[in-house]
């Protein structure tokens, strides 16, 4: 697909697919590439037919982090409530899978893991560069790392700078698959259409209780997860997919 916009967007069944799309740049993030992921995110939670979305990136990378021309001109890739890039400030509604070829460094990666999930293709690296550059990791990677990989390793990787490969971000529990190269994109796409066909009440509370649920004391996980799973197991979705097994039919869900 041939487009001069920063961030493509299309659509297949329920699937909105967010192409990263300045491969001249490595996808290197600028306002106009932020402003573009925002709006995708918007138009991902407004429409009720949109299930779960992928971000992927053009030109065999997934991102390169910030376009530092940008930086040192003065601009600054970031959307007031959003974060870098559109994504990284923002717990969206609606699952989201990060598609991973090539490179995702520094605010690619931190775009990467504020993704629900990472499909990677088996030469694809990561990394937080930053101190390389005399600058941080200020996208969140100092913050989700050590939530999603062991302390130490996460300490390594900030300040090193160095890079890991998918396969030992797969070891490190960080992805959740590593497929060959130029496969990410096919990988998690099988992964969303999974998901869409799935109750979205369902899909969306349980997404809610697993992303929080480290921040909630034994005592007190059960009554914080029955505010999100109450109105799911009370639905007429929950009826329709009880209804749908015991006639042996696909299901036909409501969002209700």
């Amino acid at each position: 697909m041939v487009s001069d916009s920063e961030v493509i967007i299309d659509i297949d069944n329920g699937v909105l697919t967010l192409t990263l799309n300045r491969p001249k740049a490595k996808n290197a993030a600028n306002k106009a590439l932020a402003e573009g992921v925002s709006a995708a995110i918007d138009q991902l939670e407004s429409d009720p037919d949109l299930r779960v979305a992928v971000i992927t990136g053009a030109g065999g990378t997934f991102c390169s982090g910030m376009d530092l021309k940008g930086f040192v001109s003065g601009e600054l890739p970031y959307i007031e409530g959003r974060g870098f890039a559109g994504l990284t400030e923002y717990r969206a509604k609606k699952p989201i899978i990060a598609a991973v070829e090539g490179y995702a460094l520094a605010g690619g990666m931190e775009m990467a893991i504020s993704c629900d999930m990472i499909v990677a293709a088996d030469d694809a690296k990561f990394g937080i560069p930053e101190v390389k550059r005399g600058l941080a990791a200020g996208a969140g990677g100092l913050y989700r790392l050590p939530r999603q990989m062991p302390e130490r390793v996460a300490m390594e990787l900030a300040l090193t700078g160095d890079f890991i490969s998918a396969e030992r971000a797969y070891e490190l529990g960080l992805i959740n698959r590593v497929v060959e190269s130029g496969g990410a994109f096919a990988a998690a796409q099988e992964m969303a259409t999974k998901i869409a066909a799935n109750g979205p009440m369902a899909v969306a509370a349980s997404m809610m209780v697993v992303s929080q649920a480290q921040d909630w004391t034994l005592e007190e996980a059960a009554q914080k997860q029955g505010e999100y799973l109450d109105p799911v197991f009370s639905s007429e979705d929950a009826i329709e997919g009880a209804t749908a097994f015991a006639e042996k039919r696909a299901p036909e869900w409501k969002g209700r």
